[in-house]
């Protein structure tokens, strides 16, 4: 997104990436633009802008395949409609496009949803696009322009001002150089910076083979009222002291996201882990839970799990923070730690970096 903002306003890019095509967090994703939990003020500023700039890239990039989907916050019990109502009841709701929808209401909007419910918070704002294919896209309408230039398994060896040498020993010249390293913390940016307030997150997903029908809507369950800041609030507190999680996603920290990919398969996940060092491997009992959850929403078995992952994103330590973004070296800046907003975010902080640099 960097590199699309800079040749959007008229200049040549030379982008490195490390691996032969990106591997991390920007691909192990739920492809979400995830607007109706955004905490208030800034960090709903940016997933309200970055929204309306993925649909317009998505407009001039179809493969992108953005949708403007909205999600369906499946509500089951009385003290997680009582969050869904004090947020719908909140002054930003229309913002958002919040609405406390009744059993009905879900169902004519998202027919696939068909297990037991007593409401649904529906965010019309949310959209989602196809991670897997969202890089590959935007690479081939940059090199449309004549003024970008992909350069796949390079890694950056050392940074300063006008020059990145790779480990390839070859030089790049430029004006500015923009640092995306995701979930990388050593190496070059530790030297540069002595270290970022940054942790890594490690998470689990997973993916089915398709549905067979469609899923009108991303699907959320009552356990990502938790996780969202926008539901903060005394009956938020109510939820967490009166309906304990199950033990394997309280300890697992986990919420139930669904998204059909345009194949018809299911993106199902997640958990949370914060402690390193993660583990090398992933573990079954947090699938099993978030197949049960699933089947329950949509009141019938899911198809064959095609498909598990686990990924590593960096999110900063003051979490009200959207990004890190540090000018390291006069024209250097790093750029890093979204955290789980990354995806839905990231035009609008590439944006906010360019408008910061002078592009």
């Amino acid at each position: 997104m960097h590199a699309w903002q800079a040749v959007e306003r008229g200049h040549e890019v030379v982008q490195l990436e490390r691996e032969p095509e990106a591997r991390g967090a920007s691909v192990r994703n739920f492809g979400l633009v995830w607007v109706g939990g955004r905490a208030a003020g800034a960090e709903l500023d940016v997933a309200l802008r970055a929204r309306e700039l993925w649909e317009r890239i998505g407009e001039r990039v179809p493969a992108l395949g953005f949708r403007a989907n909205g999600s369906l916050t499946v509500l089951r019990t009385p003290a997680e409609v009582a969050v869904a109502e004090e947020t719908a009841a909140r002054a930003d709701a229309s913002e958002r496009g919040l609405k406390l929808l009744d059993p009905a209401e879900v169902r004519a909007l998202n027919p696939a949803v068909r297990g037991d419910l007593l409401a649904a918070l529906w965010c019309e704002r949310d959209g989602a696009v196809e991670p897997r294919t969202a890089q590959p896209a935007l690479r081939a309408a940059l090199e449309a322009s004549g003024r970008y230039t992909w350069l796949p398994g390079r890694e950056v060896r050392s940074v300063s001002a006008g020059r990145v040498r790779d480990d390839r020993g070859d030089e790049h010249r430029a004006d500015v150089v923009v640092l995306c390293t995701g979930a990388w913390l050593g190496g070059v940016v530790r030297e540069l910076t002595g270290g970022v307030p940054v942790r890594r997150v490690r998470l689990q997903m997973m993916q089915t083979e398709p549905l067979g029908e469609p899923l009108t809507t991303s699907v959320a369950d009552g356990d990502s009222l938790r996780y969202y800041p926008a539901y903060r609030g005394a009956a938020l507190d109510a939820l967490n002291s009166g309906q304990p999680q199950p033990d394997v996603a309280r300890e697992h920290a986990m919420q139930l996201l669904v998204v059909q990919r345009l194949d018809g398969g299911l993106t199902i996940g997640d958990t949370h882990a914060y402690d390193e060092p993660f583990p090398f491997d992933t573990e079954d009992a947090p699938y099993d839970h978030l197949a049960a959850v699933a089947e329950q929403v949509l009141g019938r078995p899911l198809p064959r799990v095609a498909r598990r992952w686990a990924g590593v994103y960096a999110q900063c330590r003051d979490t009200s923070r959207v990004v890190h973004r540090e000018q390291v070296e006069p024209g250097v800046w790093l750029v890093t730690g979204p955290g789980g907003r990354g995806m839905t975010c990231s035009p609008a902080i590439a944006s906010d970096t360019a408008d910061e640099v002078g592009l």
